[in-house]
């Protein structure tokens, strides 16, 4: 806010013009206006036996004791006064002065703040102008988010407990909010004395600012990459395209829903935009809860977008919309949501214009998925492929966001790739890095199987803040990391062992014509259910000890009553193909699933199981040998 004077016949204050100076107050100026000596234009107010009561402003009135007093004065008279003292209590003392000749100075007062402002404005009244975002209805007031630029302000009317105030206003209204500013709860509120909808040239004006003011804050920041690496370079301008969506979507109040697949990738790739979205986050909203509101990290078991899963994020989001006033979120899908499988979800999230953005290393079906998703970032349509793992991705694009967590990311690149058993050439830096950070590869793949351990008991539960705790990002305590990620790596180690000593005995064998080694067990009758590890981890722990004892070209299926899952080393398989083919081949079978080209999952209905596990088999039969091409992700592995 300021205080400003101007003259009213057009002679700027401190010319040569010597005359006296009345100030003319406007009405909002507030007691640190005015000033010992000089003189005002005053309104009677009241009059009593001892004088008479003037106001200066709206905020500023006083007494004009009978002894300083040269007429009577009536309710509504105007005259001139002379601030004479201030006194121990606030009271203000005034003297009436009729100067011969003298100039009149307007003094302006502009209460306008911005969200910047509001821990300096504390207890003062102020104007705000911009957008709602959001109206919640509390059991008090009603709390009106409004957005000024790249700061949205909670605005509380009250009316009677829990009656909405102000009907009429809307979300993406243009308002000018009057009131005082507070402090509650170590956040700043304005409590509403009104709010007028703008309208017109002055609404333009506003609305104009407020775009220029959101693409200048939207802007991600300029950072160099954790690690030199030529196939990242493609990805990078990509990535900077979903940091300006994302930054966009927290400037105009829109909720975020992560969705991610729940293996250390995923996680890897979550967790450090969740933190860095919460900063932003918090730095744009004044509302101390509003990270928590905003910014919701989801795992998802399925390697796609399940309509079970579609269903309960609609249907959250229609109730945030009903009940809290929330627009709707924008979906963020990492580590997933590249294929032909995901696209029934996305097209019952079409229907309420729910934006879609998709960061992936899965191998993608793009003609599928283009027109219902806004953002798609993936390596293969750069020409690259599934060594670039999901993890690595969102740490780059995290920092884009927020750059001063970077410390507590240069060990989680390399934990993804170890968890997805990336082959990139930019491993070796990677892990340097972590080593630089103070990790061991030891160290690391303990914290990609306490991930997926923890994960696995957490089911469809985030788990924050345990998972942030495991993976040593936003954890507040190093030593509390390295004995939980101890503790449930060991648990881990232990669990694969038991279920691999039930299980090793009822692996069948096969020697195929093309070479390949084939490797199956049925998983529902020869392991333990309901237990670490799932079917999927299962398989492929099987499938690695036998890669490592034979050497050979190896494939390995694990099946259940109505899935399969499916690793291959040194054998070209093109897993999603496969799927395209089954389902056609075999009418009636119910087949779906996907995954990279030689890791991944199918479903089909029961009574087509040894159908669609001999019409897999003969495919694998077929397929080339090449011993260089090895299983990458643990895709499947939450089966």
């Amino acid at each position: 806010m300021s205080i400003s004077s101007d003259s009213e016949d057009g002679e700027a204050e401190g010319s040569a013009d010597d005359r006296p100076v009345v100030y003319d107050l406007d009405p909002r100026c507030p007691f640190e206006a005015v000033e010992e000596g000089m003189m005002y234009h005053a309104t009677v107010n009241g009059v009593v036996e001892y004088g008479v009561f003037v106001d200066l402003s709206e905020e500023v009135s006083g007494l004009v004791h009978e002894s300083n007093l040269q007429a009577s004065y009536s309710t509504g008279d105007k005259l001139i006064v002379e601030l004479e003292s201030v006194r121990d209590n606030g009271d203000l003392a005034f003297a009436e002065r009729r100067p011969d000749d003298y100039r009149t100075v307007a003094v302006e007062y502009d209460d306008s703040v911005d969200g910047d402002d509001l821990a300096e404005s504390i207890g003062e009244s102020v104007s705000l102008e911009g957008e709602i975002v959001q109206i919640r209805q509390t059991g008090g007031p009603t709390v009106f988010q409004v957005r000024d630029g790249a700061r949205i302000v909670p605005c509380a009317a009250f009316e009677k407990a829990g009656v909405r105030a102000y009907p009429d206003i809307d979300v993406e209204d243009l308002v000018t909010v009057r009131g005082r500013v507070e402090e509650r709860e170590d956040a700043y509120q304005i409590e509403v004395e009104s709010l007028e909808v703008l309208e017109g040239e002055h609404a333009e004006d506003v609305r104009d600012r407020l775009e220029s003011a959101k693409r200048e804050a939207a802007e991600p920041h300029d950072v160099e990459p954790l690690v030199e690496w030529d196939a990242m370079e493609p990805l990078l301008e990509d990535l900077e395209s979903v940091a300006r969506r994302l930054l966009e979507a927290v400037i105009e109040g829109r909720p975020i829903r992560m969705r991610h697949h729940a293996d250390g990738d995923g996680i890897c790739a979550s967790v450090p935009l969740s933190v860095a979205l919460e900063n932003v986050v918090e730095e744009i909203h004044a509302d101390a809860d509003a990270a928590r509101h905003n910014v919701k990290r989801l795992p998802s078991k399925a390697p796609y977008y399940e309509m079970e899963d579609v269903t309960r994020d609609l249907n959250h989001a229609l109730e945030s919309r009903e009940r809290h006033g929330q627009k709707l979120p924008l979906l963020l899908m990492l580590d997933n949501g590249s294929t032909e499988e995901d696209t029934p979800a996305y097209r019952n999230l079409a229907h309420y214009e729910v934006p879609i953005v998709v960061i992936d290393h899965h191998h993608p079906d793009p003609d599928a998925v283009e027109g219902l998703v806004a953002e798609h970032v993936n390596p293969y349509l750069q020409g690259e492929d599934y060594r670039i793992t999901t993890g690595m991705l969102c740490v780059e694009l995290a920092r884009m966001l927020d750059p001063s967590i970077t410390d507590d990311l240069e060990h989680v690149p390399a934990v993804a790739g170890l968890s997805d058993r990336s082959e990139a050439e930019a491993m070796v830096e990677y892990l340097d890095l972590a080593a630089d950070a103070g990790y061991g590869r030891d160290d690391l793949e303990d914290v990609g199987e306490a991930l997926d351990y923890a994960t696995h008991w957490l089911r469809y539960d985030a788990g924050e803040p345990l998972i942030r705790d495991v993976l040593n990002v936003d954890c507040d305590d190093p030593d509390r990391h390295k004995e939980i990620v101890d503790f449930l790596a060991s648990r881990a180690e232990r669990d694969v062992e038991e279920q691999l000593d039930a299980a090793m005995d009822h692996v069948e064998h096969e020697s195929l014509e093309n070479g390949a080694e084939l490797y199956r067990i049925d998983v529902e009758n020869a392991a333990r259910r309901f237990t670490y590890p799932a079917p999927g981890k299962t398989t492929g722990t099987i499938h690695d000890r036998k890669v490592e004892e034979t050497g050979d070209p190896v494939i390995t299926i694990g099946y259940g009553p109505d899935f399969a899952v499916l690793r291959s080393d040194g054998v070209r398989l093109d897993i999603p193909e496969m799927v395209e083919e089954l389902r056609e081949e075999i009418p009636g079978g119910g087949v779906s699933g996907g995954g990279h080209l030689v890791v991944g999952s199918i479903k089909f209905v029961e009574g087509r199981r040894e159908d669609v596990i001999d019409a897999l088999v003969e495919k694998m039969t077929d397929a080339e040998i090449d011993e260089e091409l090895h299983s990458s992700a643990a895709f499947a592995d939450d089966v």
